[in-house]
């Protein structure tokens, strides 16, 4: 019956037949997007002071069924050592135990942005790509002079000798930098096992390489700091060949919180204001300095 009547009528024949292509074409590119590998994209193109965003990116993809794969794109100078921790242990978790996580390193992907890089199952930098600088640094300004010039004085409590130990307000002591020293080779000794670890590159090889220096990526490949030389494109390729389909992925990025213009004021004056105050006491690091 409603066909006799779109039969009838020359105009509702045409939209008919609009509509019936544009739902076929549309039943057809869905039918060809679920035979595509959907890969995850995370992005860290920021110095490395938080995990945060960046763990909650991962299990976002982790936690989605038809996500085959996850590329992790490094373009960072490292940061924060319990953050890049803390991420290192995030990608290695979902790659041992739940699906394959790529790393393709940017222009930059240092120290902490190398440390969280070592959990992948394949690490993928440019030629030219600057890595390494493994290694820990630690520094904050002493200013007790200047106090002094500007007639103010700066009076300290404390419960015991170290309590104030990086202080801005008095010079350090000896003891104060054997402790500062012996935190940071603490903390160098901790990189240095990830990648003799990840890596399987033995100790003393991996001591003479920790000593700071950044290396480009054809460098970093000669000394088996990463896998193989490529570009992003690369990496989503050699991600979705490991799937097992020859069909160019659906890359998808995770879901980006939507903020009006007071969020923005108020994270920028509140990451301002936490720059200042990290200046201020010393926190070890494992970030490239220049």
């Amino acid at each position: 019956m409603i066909l006799e009547k779109i039969k009838s009528n020359p105009i509702k024949i045409i939209l008919f037949i609009i509509v019936l292509l544009v739902f076929t074409s549309s039943g057809f590119e869905n039918l060809s997007n679920m035979k595509k590998n959907k890969i995850g994209l995370v992005e860290i193109d920021f110095p490395i002071m938080s995990s945060r965003d960046v763990v909650d990116d991962l299990n976002y993809f982790k936690n989605r069924n038809d996500i085959n794969a996850i590329v992790v794109r490094v373009d960072s100078p490292g940061g924060s050592v319990a953050a890049s921790q803390e991420i290192y242990h995030k990608i290695k978790g979902i790659a041992d135990n739940f699906k394959p996580v790529y790393i393709s390193m940017g222009n930059v992907a240092a120290s902490g942005g190398y440390y969280l890089s070592l959990g992948a199952d394949t690490i993928i930098a440019n030629l030219g790509t600057t890595t390494g600088s493994i290694g820990v640094i630690m520094g904050y300004p002493i200013i007790d002079d200047l106090m002094n010039d500007i007639g103010i004085e700066y009076n300290t409590v404390k419960s015991g000798s170290f309590k104030d130990s990086g202080s801005s307000f008095r010079k350090s002591t000896i003891e104060d930098q054997k402790y500062f020293e012996n935190l940071v080779k603490d903390l160098h000794s901790q990189f240095v096992d990830v990648i003799v670890k990840e890596r399987n590159i033995k100790i003393e090889l991996v001591e003479k390489l920790a000593n700071g220096k950044v290396y480009s990526g054809k460098q970093a490949l000669d000394y088996n700091l990463i896998d193989l030389i490529g570009t992003l494109d690369d990496a989503f390729m050699i991600a979705n060949n490991s799937i097992g389909n020859a069909k160019d992925p659906i890359i998808i990025l995770p879901p980006q919180e939507k903020g009006g213009i007071f969020d923005i004021i108020f994270n920028n004056i509140n990451s301002g204001t936490n720059t200042l105050i990290n200046m201020t006491y010393p926190k070890p690091l494992y970030k490239m300095m220049f």
